[in-house]
């Protein structure tokens, strides 16, 4: 027996979970995503990912821009679906919404709840300095990430791991929950398990957050560095032969040695930080490629001595 199923997405992150269900046989007779964006240098109006994929597997689309609608909701409710699975829709489901499916609406959310509820999970695991997260299918309900877990597997974070890196494994790891989670509402055997500790709160990044403040330890930096890569991406200003540049920091490695914040230490872009101190490793100056320190240094040198600001 196959599940009849709307599915709410709409980032890239979403394609691989909306991917999973249909392999798996249910009948997704709906999806819901993002009203088209502009985007791009020509400010094209673009559709979401979620959007231009079910148009391939030739699944209606809607793309309301508020589900606070009475009319929208009408026609969820007109559809007799048995769950709505959601992945990053992107807008806050009133209540009616999510009772209207015979089984409630379940979402797949990349943390390990209660800890980093909200809009930015990975990247402030990342920032925090964690050891590990989790891809986690929960049932919604009218707080925010608040319901019962009903399956769940942990990830570990790497010292390697960039927001971009462990997106996409929550998203691979998350999309693969799917199929068992469908099976299990089938026979009645999803067992809901109330989230149990102190939550915390993944709030949105704000673009204040991206630059690089050397007062501060280089561990948190570098937490930093790579929970903002590859956007929005952390920042500071380098030196010039005409002044300075922003320049995003995408890598970086801590090191023991200690100088006064902000300082540069030699000539390969080891920076003083309020703890210890930062080695640059990856660069990307406004408008060019990510390059190495070594690439970037060429026709850029950085005086040991040079105080940064």
């Amino acid at each position: 027996m196959s599940l009849r199923i709307a599915f709410m997405g709409t980032p890239e992150f979403a394609v691989p979970s909306l991917s999973e269900i249909l392999a798996s046989g249910h009948d997704v007779v709906r999806v819901y995503t993002q009203p088209p964006q502009r985007a791009g240098r020509g400010k094209q109006m673009r559709k979401s990912p979620v959007h231009q994929f079910a148009e391939i597997m030739g699944i209606p689309v809607e793309t309301p821009a508020s589900f606070r609608k009475p009319s929208v909701i009408n026609d969820l409710e007109d559809l007799d679906i048995d769950v709505a699975c959601v992945v990053a829709y992107g807008q806050i489901l009133p209540i009616r919404a999510l009772n209207a499916p015979q089984y409630g609406s379940l979402n797949l959310h990349g943390s390990l709840l209660p800890r980093w509820r909200g809009a930015a999970p990975v990247q402030r695991a990342i920032m925090a300095g964690d050891t590990q997260t989790a891809a986690q299918i929960m049932q919604m309900e009218k707080g925010l990430d608040t319901g019962p877990v009903l399956l769940s597997e942990v990830v570990p974070i790497n010292e390697e791991d960039t927001a971009g890196s462990l997106h996409d494994k929550l998203s691979r790891i998350g999309a693969s929950l799917w199929p068992q989670a469908l099976a299990a509402l089938e026979r009645g055997g999803l067992v809901p398990s109330p989230q149990v500790g102190e939550p915390t709160y993944a709030h949105k990044i704000d673009k204040a957050e991206a630059r690089l403040d050397f007062s501060k330890p280089a561990t948190e930096l570098e937490y930093l560095i790579r929970g903002l890569s590859p956007f929005p991406g952390a920042w500071c200003e380098l030196p010039t032969r005409k002044g300075s540049e922003r320049v995003k920091i995408h890598l970086a490695c801590v090191e023991n040695q200690s100088a006064d914040a902000g300082i540069v230490i030699d000539d390969k872009l080891l920076i003083g930080c309020g703890e210890k101190s930062l080695r640059l490793l990856r660069l990307q100056p406004a408008g060019k490629a990510v390059m190495s320190a070594d690439d970037y240094l060429r026709g850029r040198p950085c005086t040991p001595g040079t105080q940064l600001s």
